[in-house]
Order: structure tokens, then C-alpha cells, then sequence
């Protein structure tokens, strides 16, 4: 079959030749397409047979409104002829009835003879009938407003006869749409002695009044197509809908599974015959209308169901009907099952779906009997575990408190790596066998793996508290064992969450049980902790801050500042300290006191201090040369990477001379492998940097460094300023620190000066080289130190609001 084409492409509705009998579905349905697409459905101008049908039907289907239309434009003609007393406008009246009642009974003899078309001959020829008819209907319509106009110069007679004559045209789009040469024949028949009629009166104003009623007739076809076209499409989208509807039967009745549909009422509406086979049905039952009770009454497969009350099963039935999406089982006798699933639906109905679930269930039991132990302990696993504490948590619900204790043995791993994995395997059943015995009926315990066993006390009358229970615990673990030939000490720290103050979800009483266990272990062996909310919120600010500083590497969120070294005899500036500084987004400036530690322990220190080193190197090169910089170092970067290796990188990198760089390490990374530490400053020394012991005074051992490693500087603490002005103790202790880093050739510089007073004091040693303080300068962004190098004036203090600034 060809293409379809848009009728307006065509003067009648073309339809297909007599082979395409049969329906052709559009290319796309109409809730994609407009009604101009379904208007428009071949290109060869073929349609459909029963649409082509279905578009003559609706030129045949206004009998009602041709009667009242036409009644009403006869006697509008005679009572015309009547006031103007013109014997030929009454017989326009006479003629325009007559051709009516022939088109009234040319309506009746298509209706009575519709029901034996079979090809598209019998419904072109009706269709022609009826534009001839409506053609001439229409002529005499335009005629009698013509020869109104004519014969007459009463006003009304001219008005009445134009209106009706509009009026009827008006009706054509909605009543002789589906043609559009018929409705082209119409308005041309109207349309034409209507403006004759206005431009033959004559005058000024007629005449524009014909002009401007054109563009109305031209509406009108704009009209008539525009329904056309939606009569189409509604034809199409019908036809569509009920192969739809063939399709969706053919494809419900051959689900391998049964389906419902109940309506709001709970009336069945949809059925496939899979489900009366599941339900063992009569096969002769009708199900739509029936409600679930009927439904279920009548299964014969339930009525056998073993273990099965059939009138408590249909009350849970209708009640899942009205509840959320849900599945429930039906143990079937001879060991079959059957799943019923339900859906709401927005309306208040359902959907339900009835599946043979027997081969399914079984292999899920066989499963479930292997994933639910321990091989090893035979305890139950985690999974059974988290069963039992939903339901004892559901029991919780209703008053009931309980609590978990989260275990994991002290010196375990030493007993794997001395001994073996097999004593250790031996070691986890005995342990098991142990816990098994310090429980009580209520009392249930897991093995979560590895080392890590759980226990879920409900707390009762025969019950001791989670306390005593963890006491017993520890003490019964702590026992020494016996395990092929040797003797095996280990111990137990333990986590005690309870319900409700720690929770009412079995994954948050499990964590929360966890981090008390993270704090007990913290405390030492074999003790237990209950867990507190400050535990969790530190773990979960941690974790925040750990995620944050892993962004802020990545999306370069660090900054660094520097804080002046000034030569305390001319009060220039010879060098600045790189001083990391953090802006977080939402927090705003995080001390590096609280940020450093957590990147040293996540090893993130070492990818910082890289960064550190190559950005401060590259601003040291925009500085004078005779100013340096200064860098702190980490005991992690000594201990997990190339410090040599990535400072000389820096320095290839930068361009900067090696002796304008100072790496300040502290005591920490000297206490780590005294040998490595002094192999690596050798090599830091040997590039040409310089090596300050920072904090000096601050470690356990501090004079013996002076002499044991290549040091350049020694950097007094500030807690040797601080009272420096009151305390003469203080002062003799820095001048002694000072005057021997002097004697052993290296330069001295003091931290912390804060006021003049202090700076008086330390500029009357003559052992010291250097001082750093906010009393010259707080520590500054980039830009800024730039600025203050470059003004080569000494500093002259902080401002006010900065002096209480904490130094990192």
C-alpha cells in the first residue's frame, strides 16, 4: 500500500484503491504527532479504508443540523420575500426547503445501506452525491442574498439575508469539514454573492465591507481543515488504540507469569489466563468484576495449601491491596510456592503479579543454609546477625532495650605470624566455644571475620547489664589457651552500643559499636568503652576534613604566607618563613595545627610538601637575592619519600640558587633512624641548602643534636621568650642555647619576639643572629611580602588587632 498524502493535497478524501481493505497503522501515533501529520498520511493521496470510511460517515452524520439549518434559511427566505413582497425570493425559499428534505432523504438512504460497504467505490460514490448536494444547497443560499440585495433596498432584508447566509457558512467547518472540496465549494457558492452582493449597493463603506469579509471566508477553510485534520487524527489514534488493545490481550495471555488488575473498588478489571491456571480456577470462571474474596475463595490451589488459613490469607490480600509495593509468600502443598507482588496505582487500584516461585525458593534455601554460618567457627555470619537485630530492634519498638558489643582480640596477628594461620584458625574456634559458653539463651553471637565477633544482648530480668556481660567476656578470652602443644595468651577489647540512645537502625548501632571499640583498643588492651556521640562526631568531622584536604590539593586550595627573619643588628630583612595557611570554603582559615596531623597520618603531607617546597621556591626567585626562604619539612616526607631528590627538582624547576633555601626540620625527624636522618641531610647539604633545627629546646635531647647532625641554624622556641622580661631563668637558659650554637659554628636565631621589651633583651646578646616575631611582622600573603622586602625599611610591629595572633 502507498504512502498517505494530506487531503488538502487533493480535491475529495482520494481513497486507497480496492486491494488496501485492510487497516495501515500511521508511522507514528497520534501522541506524537499532530493533526496535521495524521491529515497528512500518505503521499500518494491513499487512506486507509476505514478511515477513508470513517470521513464520509462524518459528512452523513449531521441529518439534526442540516434539518435545522435548512428549516431555519427557508423560512429566513419567505419571510425576505414577504417584507420586500418579491415572488421570486419566495421561491428561493420554496426551492432551498425542497433541496434540503432531497439531502435529508439522501442522508437517510446512506444510513440505511452503510452497514454493506466493502470497497471504496460505494463510499466515493456517496461522497460525490453529497458535494453535489451541498453545492447546489449552497448556490441557492448565495443566489437568494444576491437577488435580495437586488430586488430589494429594505435594510432588513438585506441584513437578514446576509447574516443567515454568513451563519450557515459558519456551520460549514463544522459541519462539512471532512471534505475540503466540499467546503471549497461552499464558500465559493456563499462567499462570492455575499461580496456581490455588498459591492453592488455600491458606496464607500459596502465596499469596504466586502473587502474586509474575505479574509473571514479564507478563516473559514483554515478552519474546516484544521478539524479535518483532528477528525483524522482521532480516527487514527481510535484505530491504533484498538490495535493496541489486540496486542496488549495477545501479550497479557502469554506472560509466564499471572496478572491483575483491581480497581478502586477492588474489583478485578484485567485478568490473563496464566493466573487462572496458577490459581487452578474453574476454566469457565469470568474474572472481570469479580473482588479478591471471590477471587481467592475459588482457587482450588489455595484451598489445598498446606499450613495455610485461606480466610486470614485473603484478609492480608485485600490489605495489601490498598498498602504500598510489596511481596508476600503462599507456601504451596507438595512443596510449591507462589509469589504475590502488588502494586498501587495512582488511581486507588492495583496491580498484582502471581508468579511460580518453587524452583526459585528451593535454590534460595540451599543457598541460604550455605551463606548463613561460618565455616570455620559455625556461628552465624554477618548477614544473620543483622537479621537478628532488626528484629530485635522492631521488639525495641515496643519498650524493649538492647544492646551490641563489637569484639576484636588483642594480639591476634602476632599469634598468626608466629604460629601460623592454622594454630590461628584453631585459636578463632576455641574463642568461639568460649563466647558461646558466656552467653546466655537470649544472648546471641556472630563471627563478623578475621578476628571480629559480635554479640547481641536483650536486655531482661535474667539478664546482667551490657557491662557485666563485656566484663565476662574479656575475662573468659583472657584465659590462656592450649593449641597444639603451645600455650596462647591473647585479650579483648570491646564495643558496647544500646538501643535507643545509640540508635534504632541496626547499620547505625553497628557503627556506633565499632567507633566505641576504635576507643577502646585506643586504650589499651582488653577494656571496653561504650560508645558517646562526641565519638562519631569526630570521626565523621574527620572523615569531612580529609575529604576537603584531598580537594583542596587537587583544586589548589592552599595558599602560603611568610613571615620575615630579620638581622637583629641592621633590622633588614634576610629571609621569610613559608608558612602553609588553608582558606577553607565554608569554614573559613583552619590553623594548620588542625589540618597538618591529619595530612602526616593520611601520608597526604608528602604531595603538600612538595607543592610547598616548588611554590615556595618560584616566589623566593621574585625576591632580592640576598633574601632566602625558608621551608618546614615533615617527619613523614623523611620517611616516605626522596627529600634530596624532590628539593634538588624543586630547585631545577625554580631556578632558585641553593644556598638562598633553608629547610627547617624538627627534633621528630631526627628520633625516627638518627643514621637515615643524617645520610639525608648530608645529601641536602651537599646541594647547598641550609638545615635549621626548628623549636630547639622543645625534644628530649636536643644539645646532643647540635653535634650529631649538619646543621646551619638553630632556631630558638619562643617558649624561651616568653617570660624573658620577668624570668632572669629564661634568659640565662637562651643565652646558654645560643652562645653554644655559636661556639659550634652555626647561626642563631630566636622565635616569638612579640614586644619591644623582649627584642631589647635578645639584641643584647651578642650570640644571636636572627629574631621573627609579630612584633615585626605577622606572617603575609605573597603580594604582600613582596611589598615589604622591597620597601627595605625595618619592620615596625603588627597592627593592633594582630598581635594576638598564634603563630604556626
Amino acid at each position: 500500500m502507498g504512502r498517505q498524502s494530506p487531503p488538502d493535497e487533493t480535491d475529495t478524501l482520494r481513497p486507497p484503491p480496492e486491494r488496501a481493505r485492510a487497516p495501515v497503522s500511521p508511522k507514528a501515533p497520534p501522541s506524537t504527532q499532530g493533526p496535521e501529520k495524521h491529515a497528512g498520511a500518505r503521499a500518494d493521496g491513499e487512506i486507509p479504508l476505514d478511515i477513508y470510511g470513517s470521513l464520509v460517515d462524518a459528512l452523513f452524520e449531521v441529518q439534526t443540523s442540516l434539518f435545522v439549518g435548512s428549516a431555519a434559511a427557508s423560512i429566513a427566505a419567505i419571510v425576505t420575500a414577504w417584507k420586500a413582497q418579491s415572488l421570486l425570493l419566495f421561491g428561493f425559499g420554496i426551492v432551498i426547503a425542497l433541496v434540503a428534505y432531497l439531502r435529508a432523504l439522501d442522508m437517510r438512504a446512506y444510513r440505511r445501506i452503510r452497514p454493506s460497504f466493502q470497497t471504496a467505490d460505494q463510499f466515493r460514490y456517496w461522497e460525490r452525491r453529497y458535494v453535489v448536494g451541498a453545492a447546489i444547497y449552497v448556490a441557492l443560499l448565495g443566489g437568494w442574498c444576491l437577488v435580495a440585495f437586488v430586488v430589494s433596498d429594505d435594510p432588513f432584508v438585506r441584513l437578514f439575508s446576509f447574516s443567515v447566509v454568513l451563519a450557515y457558512m459558519i456551520g460549514t467547518s463544522g459541519r462539512n469539514f471532512a471534505s475540503r472540496s466540499l467546503v471549497m465549494s461552499q464558500i465559493l457558492g456563499a462567499g462570492i454573492p455575499l461580496t456581490a452582493a455588498l459591492f453592488y449597493v455600491g458606496g464607500l463603506h459596502y465596499v469596504m465591507f466586502g473587502i474586509v469579509v474575505m479574509p473571514f471566508f479564507l478563516g473559514l477553510k483554515l478552519i474546516s481543515e484544521r478539524l479535518r485534520g483532528t477528525l483524522l487524527s482521532a480516527v487514527i489514534s481510535e484505530r491504533e488504540v484498538r490495535d493496541l488493545a489486540d496486542h496488549f490481550d495477545t501479550a497479557l495471555n502469554n506472560m509466564p507469569h499471572g496478572l491483575c488488575m483491581f480497581d478502586e473498588r477492588k474489583r478485578v478489571r484485567v485478568a490473563n489466563r496464566r493466573l487462572s491456571a496458577l490459581l487452578e480456577l474453574p476454566a469457565d470462571m469470568e474474572l472481570t468484576g469479580r473482588n479478591a474474596h471471590e477471587l481467592l475463595r475459588d482457587s482450588a490451589v489455595l484451598r489445598q495449601a498446606r499450613d495455610l488459613d485461606i480466610a486470614e490469607f485473603i484478609q492480608e490480600f485485600e490489605h495489601r491491596l490498598s498498602g504500598a509495593s510489596v511481596e508476600f509468600y503462599s507456601e504451596i502443598e507438595g512443596e510449591r510456592s507462589l509469589s504475590f507482588t502488588t502494586e498501587p496505582m495512582a488511581n486507588g487500584g492495583s496491580v498484582v503479579v502471581v508468579e511460580d516461585i518453587t524452583e526459585r525458593r528451593n535454590a534460595e534455601q540451599r543457598i541460604r543454609q550455605l551463606a548463613r554460618f561460618d565455616a570455620l567457627t559455625g556461628l552465624p555470619n554477618r548477614n544473620v546477625f543483622h537479621e537478628e537485630l532488626q528484629d530485635a530492634l522492631v521488639d525495641a519498638e515496643r519498650g524493649q532495650s538492647m544492646s551490641v558489643l563489637f569484639i576484636d582480640l588483642d594480639q591476634f596477628k602476632q599469634v598468626n605470624d608466629t604460629l601460623g594461620h592454622p594454630t590461628g584458625d584453631l585459636l578463632l574456634c576455641a574463642v568461639a566455644d568460649r563466647l558461646r559458653s558466656a552467653l546466655s539463651a537470649d544472648e546471641r553471637v556472630a563471627r563478623f571475620g578475621g578476628d571480629e565477633f559480635a554479640v547481641l544482648q536483650l536486655k531482661s530480668g535474667q539478664n546482667a547489664g551490657p557491662a557485666e556481660l563485656a566484663e565476662r567476656i574479656v575475662q573468659s578470652i583472657s584465659r590462656p589457651y592450649h593449641i597444639q602443644n603451645h600455650t596462647v595468651i591473647i585479650g579483648a577489647s570491646i564495643g558496647i552500643a544500646t538501643s535507643p540512645d545509640d540508635g534504632t537502625d541496626a547499620d547505625v548501632l553497628l557503627k556506633n559499636a565499632d567507633l566505641a571499640l576504635y576507643h577502646a583498643k585506643g586504650t589499651g588492651p582488653q577494656r571496653w568503652r561504650f560508645f558517646e556521640p562526641a565519638m562519631d562526631i569526630a570521626v565523621q568531622a574527620r572523615r569531612a576534613l580529609e575529604l576537603d584536604l584531598r580537594e583542596a590539593l587537587e583544586k589548589d586550595g592552599f595558599e602560603l604566607y611568610y613571615q620575615p627573619l630579620l638581622n637583629i643588628r641592621s633590622m633588614k630583612i634576610v629571609g621569610c618563613e613559608a608558612l602553609l595557611r588553608w582558606n577553607h570554603p565554608q569554614r573559613g582559615m583552619i590553623p594548620p595545627a588542625e589540618f597538618i596531623p591529619v595530612a602526616e597520618e593520611m601520608g597526604l603531607i608528602v604531595e603538600i610538601g612538595d607543592w610547598v617546597l616548588n611554590r615556595a621556591c618560584a616566589e623566593c626567585r621574585k625576591w632580592p637575592e640576598d633574601v632566602r626562604v625558608s621551608v618546614n619539612l615533615s617527619s613523614v616526607q623523611f620517611k616516605r619519600s626522596d627529600v634530596a631528590s624532590t628539593v634538588a627538582a624543586a630547585l631545577r624547576s625554580s631556578g632558585l640558587a641553593p644556598q638562598r633555601l633553608e629547610l627547617e626540620i624538627t627534633e621528630s625527624v631526627l628520633l625516627q633512624d638518627m643514621d637515615q636522618a643524617r645520610r639525608t641531610l648530608q645529601q641536602l647539604r651537599d646541594i647547598g641548602v641550609r638545615i635549621a633545627l626548628d623549636d630547639f629546646g622543645t625534644g628530649y635531647s636536643g644539645l646532643s643534636y647540635l653535634h650529631a647532625f649538619p646543621l646551619d641554624t638553630v632556631k630558638i622556641d619562643r617558649s624561651f621568650v616568653n617570660e624573658i622580661d620577668t624570668q632572669s631563668r629564661s634568659l640565662i637558659l637562651l643565652r646558654g642555647v645560643a652562645e653554644l650554637s655559636k661556639a659550634l659554628g652555626m647561626k642563631v636565631t630566636v622565635e616569638g619576639i612579640e614586644t619591644a621589651e623582649q627584642l631589647d633583651i635578645v639584641a643584647a646578646e651578642t650570640a644571636v643572629d636572627e629574631v621573627q616575631g609579630f612584633l615585626f611582622s605577622v606572617p603575609l600573603p605573597a603580594r604582600a611580602i613582596r611589598e615589604l622586602i622591597v620597601s627595605a625599611r625595618p619592620a615596625a610591629g603588627a597592627p593592633a588587632a594582630m598581635q594576638g595572633t598564634t603563630r604556626h
